[in-house]
């Protein structure tokens, strides 16, 4: 029981909640970018949080059920149809077998994030289940998801679903996101910066290119000048760290950031505003807000809340729901 790619999409992979305890080996954690809705997509159908996920880029990959299954699709609005029916973002569906599901039509965001039921059945590596590209492990064979490959369900029973059905519960989203605006924290380097580039980095906005991808966002706009030229030993760096390139633009890392560097790491993007960066697509303009450590912190405290409240009530409205049937 399964799924079926039956047209490819751009880079679209299995994703969980990263690979962490191997940096010292130079191995990133890697996982999903928006971690808000590949968790989501796992609390809206009662999978554990960390269950891999399918990551999607538009246009994304058409998708044929073999078998009927319990999904629920978040993140990004593209569109999606099952049996040319328009379906729900952000809400469980039943999907019946031979079910097809495509995306139409890009409307916002980035990356999508595609759940099933009790997860997919992916051998993990390194205890984790997220595809990383470069040592070509993890995922669906260490690579992006190509026409004809099958995905598995971990679930194997027959749930004999007729109709295509949306649940009676959603997730409002709204409060996870802060849109194009990007809080930030100062960097290890950051005092590195004329106070002209300082005041720059949050009065302009800055264009995410066309070189931008998994490992790191690079940014076009007003030049950042250092008020000297300082020279950096290569230091630990994470998801959301903020250097500045020889050229004088900024690359943020992302999630398949390398687990070193030698530029300047002059901020560094608050947790919470990591969602709403990945969300973000290339060609768009992003605006940077200075946080404390402790704005930041109460920030993302906030976000874990809201997410402990979701899951409860998506576990109370599942119990309920099938109680009845």
């Amino acid at each position: 029981m399964g799924l079926r790619i039956i047209k490819s999409g751009i880079a679209d992979s299995i994703q969980d909640m990263g690979r962490y305890g191997y940096q010292h080996l130079g191995i990133p954690p890697g996982g999903a970018m928006d971690r808000i809705a590949a968790t989501v997509a796992n609390t809206l159908i009662g999978n554990r949080l960390a269950e891999p996920v399918l990551e999607m880029h538009f246009p994304a990959a058409s998708i044929l059920f073999e078998s009927s299954m319990m999904i629920a699709i978040t993140g990004a609005d593209f569109g999606a149809e099952i049996n040319g029916i328009e379906v729900l973002i952000n809400q469980p569906i039943l999907v019946p077998s031979n079910a097809e599901l495509r995306f139409k039509k890009h409307k916002k965001g980035a990356k999508v994030y595609l759940s099933v039921e009790e997860g997919f059945a992916t051998s993990k590596w390194l205890n984790s289940g997220s595809t990383n590209f470069q040592l070509h492990k993890g995922g669906y064979e260490g690579r992006t998801l190509c026409k004809n490959d099958i995905l598995h369900f971990n679930n194997q029973e027959d749930l004999e679903i007729d109709t295509l059905t949306h649940l009676p519960w959603r997730a409002s989203m709204a409060e996870f996101y802060t849109d194009n605006r990007i809080d930030f924290m100062v960097g290890a380097e950051y005092s590195f910066l004329e106070k002209i580039s300082q005041t720059s980095m949050v009065t302009n906005q800055f264009k995410i290119n066309n070189q931008s991808n998994r490992m790191g966002y690079r940014l076009e706009g007003q030049a950042l000048l250092l008020s000297s030229k300082k020279e950096c030993l290569s230091s630990a760096v994470s998801f959301g760290t903020i250097q500045l390139l020889p050229n004088a633009q900024m690359i943020v890392l992302m999630a398949d950031h390398q687990t070193t560097g030698g530029y300047p790491r002059i901020g560094q993007v608050a947790s919470s505003s990591l969602p709403s960066l990945a969300q973000i697509s290339v060609g768009d303009f992003i605006s940077f807000d200075l946080v404390t450590h402790d704005e930041a912190e109460a920030d993302f405290l906030q976000q874990q809340q809201n997410l402990q409240q979701l899951q409860n009530a998506c576990n109370f409205r599942l119990q309920e729901y099938f109680k009845n049937e």
